[in-house]
Parts: structure tokens; sequence; C-alpha cells
């Protein structure tokens, strides 16, 4: 069965498991990094807002030996954990006042996002792009936002600089930082790593959604530096996540740009691809450089 056979049938079989109340839509979105990701949005009568639930994990499981019912089951088990229970007011967005305390920032790699930052506001930061977003809900299970674009602070009447400031102390405030060893953030991965080899440490934030941001958040770097000790190199391993090496326990930086390379091409959807650089950080003068 091709992917697209796969949806079409997976699409029926929710139609199928859902009330009568509820419609279920095939939607195409453009991710991060220009990526098309197929998913199935499935809308509740009398509520504006609905998620999204996208496939192409799935269909590996479905080739891996999972059948269509097998993952229509978990997909309707997902919904009814995610789905939202009351309508979301659009008009909100159109007054800055009702929409400012919820402005976080997001990093994505500039140079594969070129043309979506051509309608954005945004910075530069190293080979990457501070973009802004609305956030509408959050939680473990994932985020629902809105991408704020030029059009959005001519309506506002704001500039770049107010966006960025209010991002700046919302981003820390909703989606705090968490900086763990690898050993520990392995294990809500289903991963072990035996404890005392503690080389490697992830950060992120809270919700591990878009936690590479966290690289932006005022005095963190300084503060991993000295429980650290040291200077260190900073993995991009994901737009969620980065990689955290002290520099006395690494490899040469060619070494670690191979390996931040090659987990892009394997490992990484492309969406999720952050950059294929390795940064490095200097305690001293409190700087992080390619």
């Amino acid at each position: 069965m091709t992917y697209y056979q796969f949806i079409r049938a997976v699409e029926e079989k929710v139609k199928e498991g859902v009330k009568e109340n509820i419609t279920v839509q095939l939607y195409t979105a453009v991710k991060n990094n220009g990526i098309k990701k197929y998913g199935l949005t499935i809308m509740e009568k009398g509520i504006n807002i609905s998620p999204t639930i996208y496939l192409e994990e799935y269909y590996q499981q479905f080739c891996d030996g999972d059948s269509v019912e097998e993952i229509t089951e978990e997909i309707l088990s997902l919904y009814q954990r995610i789905r939202f229970r009351h309508s979301w007011d659009g008009s909100l967005v159109e007054e800055y006042a009702k929409v400012k305390e919820k402005i976080v920032y997001r990093l994505i790699n500039r140079q594969a996002n070129r043309e979506l930052l051509e309608g954005v506001p945004h910075q530069n930061f190293l080979d990457l792009a501070v973009i802004y977003q609305v956030l509408l809900e959050v939680s473990f299970y994932g985020t629902a936002s809105m991408l704020i674009s030029d059009e959005h602070l001519k309506m506002w009447n704001v500039k770049e600089a107010e966006i960025f400031a209010r991002a700046t102390w919302n981003t820390r405030r909703i989606l705090p930082e968490d900086c763990q060893p690898l050993s520990e953030m392995a294990g809500g991965w289903g991963m072990e790593i035996p404890r005392g080899e503690d080389i490697f440490y992830v950060l992120t934030n809270r919700y591990r959604n878009f936690g590479a941001a966290c690289l932006l958040y005022e005095g963190c770097l300084e503060r991993i530096g000295e429980k650290l000790g040291e200077n260190y190199y900073v993995l991009p391993s994901s737009v969620h996540e980065v990689i955290i090496l002290p520099e006395s326990k690494s490899v040469s930086k060619r070494d670690l740009t191979a390996l931040v390379r090659e987990v892009n091409d394997t490992q990484l959807e492309e969406e999720e691809i952050l950059s294929d650089r390795v940064y490095y950080y200097d305690r001293e003068y409190k700087l992080l450089r390619i």
C-alpha cells in the first residue's frame, strides 16, 4: 500500500469511528523548512478550533506490521486526549492587548525558510532566525499556535521590537528551560544510558516543543557554563532541543559537525532540522558563536 493509499484508508476508518457531529478532513500543511505534512483534521460541531494528527509516523508503523484498524484506534484515542473542549475566539488576534501575553518566539533554520521569512517579522541569530507566534494552547501532547506575520504587526500597529520584548518575557515564563543529563532525559524517550556517563546534556523546555529557543533565554547559557565549569559545544540536534557537550569531553569540531549532519540526514524529519553547524560557547566573553 502506498502512502497516499494508506492516508485514504485511515481517513475512511477514522470517519467510521467518530460521532455524527464530527467531521474528518485530509489536511496538507507546509511546515518548518518548507516540508509538506499530511494529516487528518478532526472537527467537532460547535468548536471552531481543531487538532490535526499527522500521519507519517503512523505509516511507518503500518510498514512495520500494524494494521490500519490498529492505527485507527490509536488515532482516535489520541484525539480524545488532545481535542479542544471550547471554541477559540478568533477576534482575539485582532486586538494586540488580547494576545500580547501569549506571544512567544521560536528558532528555525534561516536558509531553509527563506520564503517564509519574506512575510514574517524575524531576527537573525547565528545561522538561524527568530520568528514569533501566538501560543493558543500548550500541553505535553503538543501546541496550537498562530504564526505572526507582517500583516499582524500592521493590524496591531506595533513594531517588531515590541514583539521581541514580549516574546522574550513570555517564552521563558510559559516554556521554562529544562537542562538535564542525557541519561535522565533519555528515560522519557524509552532509552537507557548508564549512570555515570553524563557527558552530554539536553537543553529544551518543559514541553519538549521547539525547545531550541532556550538558547535565547537571558542567562541560560551562562548558567550552563557555571554548572559545567568550562566552555562547551552546542549541537543543534533539532528544533526541539540542543545537546550540550563540555569542551574537555569533546572530540574535534570537525567530527562534531559530521555527527550533526549524519543525525540530520538519518534520524530527523526534514522539518525538525535546526542546523548542520556546531556552536561554541565561551564563558569569558559570554558569547555563543559558530
